[in-house]
């Protein structure tokens, strides 16, 4: 098969897509020409990305799992921090490569391996966080504005999918402009849930603390932050390949960890000062408190930030199901496969959220949290040894394309890291009552199964790849026609 062109070198700044023009890129690598963008930028998107519906929500599923107030905000604060890390690192990926999140698994998983093992995990990911979206955001349409279930969802699916079909560059300034909204909001729902009817001190008595649901916590706020990890670079690809690695981190991790404690916290807040299980009436309830009709204003704030990554999503799955079919059938990607694509997803979200429905949200969100956790520790560990210390950078991007190239259609290190990973995971996962492993059972029901996964993984990876001869590789990426990687022990991207 003759080499597929995929973009063509050139200097910084010669051309810059603008917010208002649909994207034309969509896998494929972003030229030098093309880079523009600040961390700035970047930082408001992964602030914004956490204040919505869906995030306040988990909140209220870490105070449901049984454990009291403030042992949850313990380990709301603990384990996001700790999931932001990983996708924080994934981050910086994207100046250094230029490329999509998930075409980066090609090198470990392979050109058809990928495909199988890690784009699908990441488009269930996409749907599941969507549908949760769709639910909420019909939810509080219907609640706010008495629109029908099915109108709300289509009003804010329609948002969601022009902002997506522009692209990044709308994303992005979208994101910078709600900054300081989200933020004022922010702060007027706090004072909302600290002054509601139920609040009191005598809340955040610590109470015995449960090692079960501290743990589970990790699964579900953890994994809430490591799932932006199959797309997190997709958002710093277009940034200069000078950018620094530190800094690409530090502008992902700060925004992105602060805001996910903020709202995970103020969710559980919320519920414990209502007493609602479920967000809206708890949002209405600490509103309305303060004046009759602030809760509906904190609920639209929160849709109107719901809207916003639910472009995201959008946007990534996008990314995803042209990843999955490019990598079964070679072509060129453009601007009209990935409208298509964007609108593949909101059909299939629809369908989805209709059969789980809203009385449905809390059960299928939860499990949907777990569950995907799960899927992606072994991949974010194995993805990321093999940037930061196997390939340190230096990948032949030309060859990430070519389906018989050097990566080959099957990376066996990368695929037998992970299922073994998973086998080792399953006796110490927990998602009562559905299933608790064995080993489970015997610690005393407590979840030990991601920061396992993510020990066994990286380890076994590397493993795998000490005889892994990277001559070849190197010289060819040294003479890429299209994109010239550098290696990270070099400093050059500091």
């Amino acid at each position: 098969m003759s080499q597929e062109v995929i973009a063509q070198p050139g200097q910084p700044g010669q051309a810059v897509e603008a917010a208002g023009r649909v994207e034309r890129r969509s896998i494929d690598v972003v030229p030098l020409n093309e880079r523009h963008g600040s961390l700035r930028s970047l930082g408001a998107v992964w602030f914004v990305a956490n204040i919505n519906l869906t995030a306040m929500a988990t909140g209220i599923v870490c105070l449901g799992l049984g454990g009291s107030l403030f042992w949850t905000l313990v380990a709301i604060v603990v384990w996001s921090f700790f999931g932001t890390i990983f996708m924080a690192f994934h981050s910086s990926q994207g100046p250094h490569l230029g490329l999509p999140q998930l075409v980066q698994s090609r090198p470990q998983f392979g050109y058809v391996g990928a495909a199988i093992t890690v784009f699908v995990f990441a488009l269930a990911n996409y749907i599941a966080y969507n549908t949760s979206d769709a639910l909420l955001s019909s939810d509080a349409a219907h609640t706010v504005l008495h629109l029908p279930l099915w109108l709300g969802y289509l009003l804010a699916a329609g948002i969601a999918a022009t902002i997506a079909i522009f692209g990044y560059d709308l994303i992005h300034k979208i994101n910078r402009i709600l900054t300081v909204p989200v933020i004022v909001l922010m702060v007027f729902a706090t004072i909302a849930a600290c002054t509601s009817q139920h609040f009191s001190a005598a809340l955040f008595t610590p109470g015995p603390f449960q090692l079960a649901p501290f743990m589970t916590t990790l699964a579900i706020v953890g994994g809430f932050q490591l799932g932006w990890a199959p797309y997190v670079s997709d958002y710093s690809r277009y940034l200069s390949a000078s950018t620094g690695t530190k800094a690409s981190f530090w502008w992902t991790f700060l925004p992105s960890g602060l805001s996910a404690v903020w709202v995970f916290g103020l969710g559980a807040i919320v519920g414990a000062g209502t007493g609602q299980a479920n967000l809206i009436p708890a949002l209405q309830a600490a509103g309305n408190n303060l004046f009759n009709g602030a809760g509906d204003i904190i609920v639209i704030g929160l849709l109107i930030g719901l809207l916003a990554v639910m472009a995201i999503n959008q946007y990534g799955g996008s990314l995803t199901m042209l990843s999955i079919a490019h990598s079964l059938k070679p072509f060129k990607p453009g601007r009209t496969a990935r409208v298509a694509t964007i609108l593949a997803m909101a059909v299939i979200v629809w369908l989805i959220s209709a059969w789980v429905g809203e009385a449905r949200f809390n059960a299928f969100y939860a499990s949907a949290l777990i569950y995907l956790a799960y899927a992606f520790t072994p991949w974010t560990a194995i993805n990321l040894v093999d940037f930061f210390f196997v390939r340190h950078g230096v990948y032949a991007v030309s060859e990430i394309f070519k389906p018989n190239g050097i990566y080959g259609k099957w990376g066996w290190r990368g695929n037998t890291a992970y299922v073994l990973t998973i086998l080792v995971m399953l006796p110490f996962m927990v998602n009562a009552p559905k299933y608790t492993g064995f080993m489970a059972a015997k610690l005393g029901g407590v979840d030990y199964s991601i920061l396992i996964g993510l020990v066994v993984g990286a380890v076994l990876y590397w493993l795998l790849t000490r005889n892994l001869n990277l001559t070849r590789e190197r010289e060819l990426a040294a003479n890429d026609p299209i994109y010239v990687t550098h290696d990270l022990r070099e400093g050059a991207s500091e």
